[in-house]
């Protein structure tokens, strides 16, 4: 189909800016409101640079592209997936680099709001850690809702993996492994592996199809967050985060400023 000449999906650094600029503005936004509202410092959202942090941050790098990876692979070794190319012969095109800056920005803009600011604003008024757990995800999984080819178990799983995230904040007192997390996981979703992300449009390495009436596995439009495999590995990062912050030797959720 012809493409209108000002159509930013034409022009990827257009669409970038466009779609990162909000990101970005959200970041800030969020930000500013926690260090002049909240009056609270910055680093006390879990944004702190320190080495311990930043092994947060590869551990969520590597578990949520190990995820989807692995999420991929099933999928392709019991024929619900095949590829429209060789494995072997990935198209990297200039979206691989663009949407890695835009999922990069996402997934600092959503960490530190769902989980920095709502856990931390709530847990400065004395709320229960289990209602900053279901508030942090509930209001996650909303703000998904009018996301294209939504659905509710999509969105089931969206308030699951919000889960995973405040889990992940809660253990190690810090933002750095979930932002790590969400960064790959969508990133490897979309860009790696061209699943749809929750509902939008992939620019993936390939170019897959899936088996419509394996739609409780893939999640059909809605990618692989509106599939069963996703609940399974989702939970499993559950597991996979409790062991490692064991032996990281983390407490529990406490403020420290």
């Amino acid at each position: 189909m012809h493409r209108e000449i000002f159509d930013p999906g034409y022009y990827p650094w257009i669409e970038l800016l466009m779609n990162g600029g909000g990101v970005v503005g959200a970041i800030f936004s969020s930000l500013l409101i926690w260090r002049y509202i909240n009056k609270k410092k910055i680093v006390a959202l879990g944004l702190e640079l320190n080495s311990l942090n930043m092994k947060d941050f590869v551990f969520g790098l590597f578990l949520g592209g190990a995820s989807m990876t692995l999420i991929f692979i099933l999928l392709l070794l019991t024929g619900q997936l095949s590829l429209k190319v060789s494995l072997f012969a990935p198209d990297f095109s200039i979206y691989s680099l663009t949407f890695l800056i835009l999922f990069i920005a996402v997934g600092f803009s959503e960490e530190i709001f769902f989980r920095g600011y709502i856990m931390k604003t709530m847990e400065d008024r004395h709320n229960s850690k289990w209602l900053l757990y279901v508030m942090s995800a509930l209001i996650f999984s909303l703000f998904h809702g009018m996301n294209p080819n939504v659905s509710v178990f999509g969105l089931i799983n969206i308030g699951l993996v919000g889960l995973l995230f405040s889990y992940m904040y809660d253990a190690t007192k810090s933002l750095w492994m979930p932002i790590g997390y969400h960064i790959t996981w969508n990133y490897f979703q979309g860009n790696v592996f061209g699943f749809p992300v929750s509902g939008t449009d992939p620019h993936g390495l390939y170019q897959i199809t899936t088996e419509s009436s394996a739609k409780l596995l893939t999640g059909g439009n809605f990618g692989p967050e509106g599939g069963l495999l996703a609940t399974f590995f989702i939970i499993a990062g559950v597991f996979a985060t409790n062991m490692y912050s064991k032996k990281r030797g983390s407490g529990s959720f406490e403020s420290k400023y």
